[in-house]
């Protein structure tokens, strides 16, 4: 998958030292991709909009 127009922001649950970042990208139609800020050239996960929404759900009830 493309990713070249993803704007990337890292967690507001990251901490301030900027390790252990998580950054998301929900900019693009159809898709929400997560990636390790700590590697940006790496792999990123991609999920379907629903999907994410339910993830991000599940962890605010935690």
């Amino acid at each position: 998958m493309d990713l070249t127009g993803a704007r990337w922001r890292k967690s507001t649950r990251s901490g301030p030292d900027g390790g252990n970042c998580v950054e998301v990208a929900d900019n693009l139609p159809g898709v929400v991709a997560v990636r390790d800020s700590k590697d940006p050239g790496g792999p990123a996960l991609t999920f379907e909009p629903a999907v994410w929404r339910a993830f991000v759900a599940t962890v605010a009830r935690r």
